[in-house]
């Protein structure tokens, strides 16, 4: 993003178009371009139709009797995930030039923690505005007044605008990480954790959207994101060298982790297992868009289940990993002598590293697994 178009850096001579490095150095002002030409379109009454089909929502299902707009799924969706994730690639950008630019001068930090810090903003934006969108729908729309409002007169066709916009935004920012692997220079050793995590997590919510299990779906989201926003914010935390915060924020994050993993088993547990199983079907029915059969629900829970299982066998790892390394880290400091403890003391006071979880990021993580 920019007044104008880049210059390779540390010379005069401009990029040339076309290029791999022009389109790199330039893609957030490329795209936004692109989003344009479809919003001067909304201008023309010839192009309207078009233009409209990748930006307002399709396949409106709203009776006469009701107040509230309320949309389904449909093949048109296309449009606004290939629209949205356009914008997405612009958020990114404005995020990372506006925001995390602008903090990244006021630290020093390796080429790698470098980019660990900018994954973390560019995650703790999109985590926080998912999380504020979610307690918006909750709000607006009744969520928690009942349990049974998890299951009831599922199947759930009518989204309104907010939900049917929550699910497309969490695809199209998936979608949207895979063209930033190469506009980002990510190492080809990096690229398969990071392609794994973005393709689990866009599986996850498309499932979520077309199973038209919206209602659980959004909650569990939230509680993941919820999570993840104290994470992310921990890590910048310690980059940006305020480590006493950032080591409490990681204890904290640390208690709620557990509690966020057994929540959404026994909620997962009670809406599929025994609120949907009162309005079970004995098969699919796709005019209906009813999906809730024991085979459909069964294989749901025990995706949830098995997914929440091996996060929460990831962490534990994780937890058993760092009590070794300072168990080794504590007997060796015993066995030096005063001036060379003292001299590592200060060495380690002047680096950046501190809590090992500050170093694995969520894509790393599946790596790891």
């Amino acid at each position: 993003m920019g007044t104008g178009f880049r210059k390779r850096p540390g010379t005069n001579k401009p990029v040339p178009y076309f290029s791999h490095e022009f389109v790199i150095q330039n893609h957030g002002d490329i795209a936004t371009c692109l989003c344009m030409v479809f919003i001067v379109g909304l201008m023309f009454q010839t192009t309207t139709p078009l233009a409209s089909a990748f930006i307002a929502p399709k396949h409106n299902v709203t009776e006469l009797d009701q107040a509230v707009v309320l949309y389904t799924y449909g093949p048109k969706d296309v449009c606004l995930l290939f629209f949205y994730t356009i914008a997405a690639i612009i958020f990114h950008a404005i995020v990372q030039e506006y925001v995390l630019d602008k903090l990244m001068r006021r630290v020093r930090l390796s080429k790698t923690k470098a980019n660990k810090f900018n994954e973390s903003g560019q995650l703790l934006s999109f985590y926080v505005l998912s999380s504020m969108w979610a307690l918006s729908i909750f709000k607006d729309e009744g969520y928690f007044k009942s349990l049974s409002f998890f299951w009831a007169e599922y199947p759930h066709l009518g989204l309104t605008f907010m939900t049917k916009f929550f699910f497309i935004i969490q695809m199209s920012y998936w979608t949207h990480t895979l063209p930033e692997l190469y506009l980002q220079k990510v190492k080809r050793e990096e690229m398969s954790a990071k392609i794994l995590f973005a393709s689990l997590n866009f599986t996850m919510s498309a499932l979520i959207y077309l199973l038209n299990f919206s209602r659980i779906g959004i909650t569990l989201l939230f509680i993941d994101h919820v999570i993840n926003v104290l994470f992310h914010f921990s890590r910048l935390m310690h980059f940006s060298g305020k480590n006493k915060v950032a080591r409490n924020c990681f204890r904290i994050y640390n208690v709620l982790f557990v509690f966020a993993r057994l929540a959404a088993i026994f909620l997962s547990i009670f809406v599929f297992w025994f609120g949907l199983r009162n309005s079970s079907v004995d098969s699919v029915n796709f005019e209906e868009k009813n999906f809730n059969t024991p085979v459909v629900r069964t294989t749901s829970l025990v995706v949830i289940l098995l997914v929440q299982a091996w996060m929460m066998w990831n962490f534990v790892l994780f937890q058993f990993k760092k009590l070794r390394e300072n168990s080794k880290t504590s007997s060796s400091k015993t066995a030096i002598r005063p001036n060379q403890k003292k001299q590592r003391l200060v060495k380690e006071s002047s680096d950046t590293d501190g809590d090992p979880r500050e170093e694995t990021s969520d894509s790393e993580k599946v790596k790891s697994s």
